[in-house]
């Protein structure tokens, strides 16, 4: 099941959240705390950080797992949802979605929730950006509960 709703990624109740990251490119210390990354720094700590940062540059497309610092999750799934030059595309959103999945398979997680990849720092249309990310889970969605947060301050 995919559900799609307003709000803030870190008010969900899942197993693990996604974020939509940099690719390890320019290290996590150097960048200003914007988008989920920032929220996460904020209410999580930096600990996810710098266990990204341990991985080294990551490919387009990619996923990695780290701990949750202190948010309410079994772990944090950082995609990399961008290039070298800010901007998301179809098949970095998609990519990013299906290898989430797959490091959740491999954890055993059975909920998630994903930010609108590559319509944030991305700079891709956000219903362009919603409908190629939820063609990417709808292949593999049965095995998951999953939500897709559109952000939405309170």
């Amino acid at each position: 099941m995919i559900q799609v709703v307003e709000g803030d990624l870190l008010d969900q109740r899942a197993d693990a959240i996604v974020n939509a990251w940099n690719r390890n490119i320019i290290p996590w210390w150097l960048l200003l705390p914007q988008g989920v990354s920032g929220a996460i720094k904020r209410r999580g700590g930096l600990q996810p950080f710098r266990e990204l940062g341990r991985v080294g540059p990551m490919p387009l497309g990619s996923a990695v797992v780290t701990s949750a610092g202190r948010l309410p999750y079994q772990g944090i799934i950082h995609v990399a949802g961008i290039n070298m030059l800010w901007r998301a595309s179809e098949r970095s959103i998609r990519d990013s979605a299906r290898n989430a999945l797959a490091r959740a398979r491999e954890r055993s997680w059975r909920s998630l929730a994903f930010p609108v990849i590559g319509a944030g720092s991305g700079g891709f249309n956000e219903e362009r950006a919603l409908s190629f990310l939820l063609s990417a889970l709808e292949e593999e969605a049965a095995e998951f509960d999953l939500t897709v947060v559109r952000y939405r301050q309170h």
